[in-house]
């Protein structure tokens, strides 16, 4: 099976790429394609937590802080996974997920949520949008704090 795992950047990305690791059985597992979208509208640079960030004002470039995003996932899943590619696209970030795992025949994509509720409600939120238009299975990883904070209330 071949999996699209997205990330933006964020920690929450690189904690959705683990728990994928953490259950699933790397011998089904043929191929990984880590996925950013680079918004051709961003307003602020494309998050880079796994690397730890510090770009100057004059050296940020949304495509760079990508790729250094999606190699960073990337080296995470080396060794697990029997190919691991990266790739960054232009647009918006759901569309250009869900032609991914199109073109890439994915039999499963992988994405972290980071809103709450009310905002995908408001707002609208990548996850929700590829959920809803997704050609295979989604799994959308919570972050750790909602999850535990759930489990509580």
């Amino acid at each position: 099976m071949h999996v699209l795992i997205a990330t933006d950047g964020s920690q929450q990305s690189l904690d959705a790429a683990a728990y994928l690791r953490s259950f699933a059985d790397p011998s089904s597992i043929t191929s990984v394609a880590v996925l950013a979208v680079v918004s051709p509208l961003a307003a602020v640079p494309f998050a880079n937590e796994a690397e730890g960030g510090g770009d100057s004002l004059e050296d940020i470039s949304f495509r760079r802080s990508a790729e250094r995003a999606t190699a960073a996932m990337a080296d995470e899943l080396r060794g697990w996974a029997r190919e691991v590619t990266t790739h960054v696209y232009g647009g918006s970030p759901s569309s250009e997920i869900v032609k991914a795992a199109r073109e890439m025949g994915s039999g499963l994509i992988v994405i972290a949520s980071s809103s709450s509720r009310t905002e995908a409600v408001l707002m609208g939120s990548v996850a929700h949008r590829v959920m809803s238009h997704a050609p295979c299975p989604v799994l959308v990883v919570r972050p750790q704090d909602k999850v535990r904070r759930a489990r509580r209330g």
